[in-house]
């Protein structure tokens, strides 16, 4: 088997275990089905991962290392505190928007398996808040902005992103939304949670 051929069915099966993963979780998912999904035996799918647990930390490793690089890359450019809020959000929500598996993913991992924040840390590109933290201190002596905690403004930031994708079918629920109105409500969000927070610490 080629290389290409190679780097091919290992893209397919971990295309076939992502779908099965985010539907039933690490319990639910039976590598049999994950072999069915991607269209080859269990042997096959064994030959490049040996155990169910291998399989989905290589789905979960590359559905964060996607993400990872571009958040980190706007927290540590040298942009101002409101350019990087602007950017985050819109960098952030445009990223889900074609990929919306991805929040409900991680935090569902997370939750079962908390160590495994070790181990992701151990990536190139995981997000680093340092610089941030020291240009939020920075803006609030020079009286820029309100007088604000760099982490719970981080969080403040992180929360207003990622909760609409992953409580999507409560806010459609109780809003009243149908898929097409959700989806406007989204690409707003681009701009509107950047001002909302901008004009919240903006002196």
């Amino acid at each position: 088997m080629s290389k290409t051929k190679n780097h091919t069915t290992e893209e397919i099966i971990l295309e076939a275990a992502k779908k099965i993963f985010q539907k039933k979780g690490l319990d639910g998912a039976r590598m049999q089905e994950i072999a069915d999904k991607a269209g080859i035996n269990k042997s096959m799918l064994h030959y490049y991962y040996r155990s169910k647990q291998m399989l989905f930390e290589a789905v979960f490793n590359n559905a964060f290392s996607l993400l990872a690089p571009q958040l980190n890359t706007v927290l540590n450019d040298d942009s101002s505190i409101e350019d990087k809020i602007k950017n985050f959000t819109k960098d952030y929500i445009t990223f889900i928007i074609k990929h919306p598996y991805l929040p409900s993913f991680i935090i569902h991992e997370l939750n079962r398996n908390p160590e495994f924040i070790n181990k992701m840390k151990e990536q190139i590109g995981f997000p680093n808040i340092d610089k941030f933290k020291n240009q939020v201190a920075l803006e609030v002596e020079n009286g820029t902005i309100k007088p604000i905690d760099a982490q719970q403004l981080f969080i403040n930031i992180m929360a207003l992103n990622i909760f609409p994708f992953i409580a999507s079918p409560l806010i459609q629920g109780i809003i009243g939304l149908d898929k097409k109105s959700f989806k406007q409500l989204i690409e707003d969000r681009k701009t509107q949670v950047a001002d909302f927070i901008i004009n919240a610490i903006k002196n």
